[in-house]
């Protein structure tokens, strides 16, 4: 490519004579390799070579003009080529020779988030509860949405579960799947000491997704979890955090009742979040959550959420005989606040009816004498050779047993110790 410059500038002027030595080598051998080629360049050449020296008739001076026309178009041309080349050929930044938008790229971890939403947002749904309320000037019965809250599929059968508190006083429900169709809701059966609830909806097969089921025995505090849920309304968001704590203790927004065990955790957990599930990175299922702690009522980071272990046992009870079975002494019992100002350690009896189990055993009520003075009753110390110290141990050992089963109560009357063999039954309203 030099080659050809020089010729183009030497021949363009003849000021530029200083430089022949040079130059006339330069044309000497580019004649010579033009002379391989063809014959008749070869002879072209040789007269451009000599012309330099010597001046030439006027004739020989056109041809040189055109010839040099000629070879600037082609030193043109192949300028052309070679940039062309080196552009798209060599090997060449992309980002410096174009200015081209990267796609945004995710991490490992945000990626497995994005596909656990995914995977599980369509097991996820919407309950609506309605309220029957009568006009004050037409008298019409109405529908009144009274609250919302989330639950899931647990089977193809279109079984929903949830808390029992979204579902509470509702006169009809009505469940959103993820496709936002909507059904009417049934309900199945519910336990207002755990806050479980189980709802049946008439749905295809193909539009129900059960959500994987997980165990919780085994999990531990630092272990990341996702909840999924329909918060104020604005369906299917999705909250991630850690668990905080484990065994933690609850009481039923129902009936008071401590619930044993419950996940603790910071992820995000709103009004409307309730009955949702909470999820391992695995995308099983691990509790529902149920409850925040939080003096304004929205998220504190200090979230609970009901073991699936517990859930499971309760689900299968109520899908199977529409209740839950759960024993009882059938007895009435101070608060624990009561108990500690005597100094006892125990479960002071407030009443046991004489058809209940306590008092078909014998066990005494408190009541008061003829002069209004306060005769205590019997205080529970033990069952089965567990120790009572309030009133949720007597719970939590009363869920581990069954009914019709004969346990062993252990009381503290007046001043001496008596054991009273006591045999379980049913809740009144299950029988």
């Amino acid at each position: 490519m030099a080659t050809c410059s020089l010729i183009s500038s030497n021949t363009s002027s003849s000021s530029q004579t200083l430089h022949l030595p040079s130059t006339n080598s330069t044309l000497l051998s580019l004649s010579r390799t033009f002379s391989l080629r063809t014959p008749h360049t070869h002879r072209r050449i040789s007269s451009i070579t000599t012309a330099t020296y010597s001046p030439a008739p006027e004739s020989h001076r056109n041809s040189s003009s055109s010839v040099t026309k000629f070879l600037d178009s082609c030193f043109v041309f192949c300028t052309s080529v070679a940039l062309s080349v080196s552009v798209f050929v060599t090997d060449v930044d992309t980002a410096a020779a174009f200015v081209v938008a990267t796609p945004r790229k995710l991490q490992t971890d945000e990626l497995a988030t994005v596909r656990l939403f995914q995977e599980n947002t369509p097991s996820v749904v919407y309950i609506t509860n309605l309220a029957s309320r009568q006009d004050a000037f037409t008298l019409d019965v109405l529908e009144v949405p009274q609250g919302s809250g989330s639950g899931f599929v647990w089977d193809d059968k279109g079984h929903i579960v949830t808390n029992y508190h979204v579902i509470r006083g509702a006169s009809d429900l009505r469940v959103t799947l993820a496709d936002q169709t909507t059904y009417d809701a049934k309900v199945v059966g519910f336990d207002q000491d755990k806050d479980v609830a189980v709802l049946s909806i008439d749905a295809p097969k193909d539009k129900l997704r059960p959500i994987p089921v997980g165990v919780s025995a085994d999990l531990l505090v630092g272990q990341k979890v996702f909840a999924i849920g329909n918060p104020f309304g604005l369906d299917h968001t999705l909250t991630t955090g850690v668990i905080s704590g484990l065994r933690r203790e609850i009481s039923s927004a129902a009936t008071g009742r401590p619930i044993q065990d419950v996940i603790q955790t910071d992820a995000a957990i709103n009004p409307g979040n309730s009955g949702g599930p909470l999820l391992d990175s695995s995308g099983s299922l691990i509790g529902i959550n149920t409850a925040i702690y939080s003096p304004s009522g929205a998220s504190s980071g200090v979230g609970f959420s009901i073991p699936v272990d517990t859930v499971s046992g309760i689900v299968d009870q109520l899908v199977q005989f529409g209740k839950v079975t759960r024993p009882i002494l059938g007895i009435k019992f101070a608060p624990d606040q009561s108990t500690e100002q005597l100094g006892v350690s125990g479960v002071l009896v407030l009443d046991a009816p004489p058809d209940g189990p306590a008092g078909k055993a014998g066990m005494l009520s408190t009541k008061r004498d003829a002069y209004g003075r306060l005769i205590l009753g019997d205080i529970i110390t033990s069952v089965n050779g567990k120790k009572v110290a309030n009133g949720s141990d007597l719970y939590r050992i009363l869920d581990q047993c069954k009914v019709g089963e004969t346990v062993t109560v252990e009381v503290l009357r007046g001043d001496r110790v008596e054991k009273i063999p006591v045999v379980l039954e049913p809740k009144a309203d299950e029988t």
